[in-house]
């Protein structure tokens, strides 16, 4: 499938400041506390990646990855863990870091196989979340963006496992 250029949404310098303002709430919020940050594949690394250096605290960081879209331009609903953790989080304070919310089916599924791991703690960071999509309700803790039912790419989001370098946040043009 040919597509256009994309057309910039949220720009890296306002990426850059909500970001480090991100950073700056969660270390306040875990002050005195290690945080595990769980960073969901693949989309989230870029973010997961700037975040963690925002965050003024002792922190591990793990890996989980997870494949919900495939190459289509909607969530097929059906979760697929492809990569699992590394480590046990029981008794840990987690922060699971997602790229982008929309349905909800995704994050509740993580958020439930997590919980039942014993976790101290388990908050969510998304990076956008796209309110008109969802079908579950989820919390979310700490949230860059609020976008609208748009197909987004760029800053780690993909179409077809492309765009993810981008440095910015685009609307897919087809």
């Amino acid at each position: 499938m040919d597509v256009a250029p994309p057309q910039e949404l949220i720009s890296a310098t306002a990426i850059d400041a909500r970001v480090k303002a991100l950073g700056a709430q969660i270390t306040a919020d875990y002050a005195g506390k290690s945080l595990v940050l769980l960073c969901v594949l693949k989309g989230s690394f870029v973010f997961a990646s700037d975040l963690a250096r925002a965050i003024d605290l002792p922190l591990r960081i793990e890996f989980l990855g997870v494949r919900s879209y495939g190459d289509d331009t909607r969530s097929s609903g059906v979760v697929q863990i492809t990569q699992d953790l590394t480590r046990p989080i029981a008794g840990d304070h987690v922060l699971i870091v997602e790229d982008i919310v929309d349905t909800g089916l995704t994050l509740s599924y993580l958020r439930e196989l997590l919980l039942a791991r014993g976790p101290a703690s388990a908050k969510v960071c998304a990076f956008l979340h796209k309110p008109s999509r969802s079908i579950k309700p989820v919390e979310i803790d700490y949230l860059g963006f609020t976008v609208e039912d748009v197909f987004v790419i760029g800053y780690g989001l993909d179409y077809a496992e492309r765009y993810r370098n981008l440095p910015y946040v685009g609307v897919l043009q087809t």
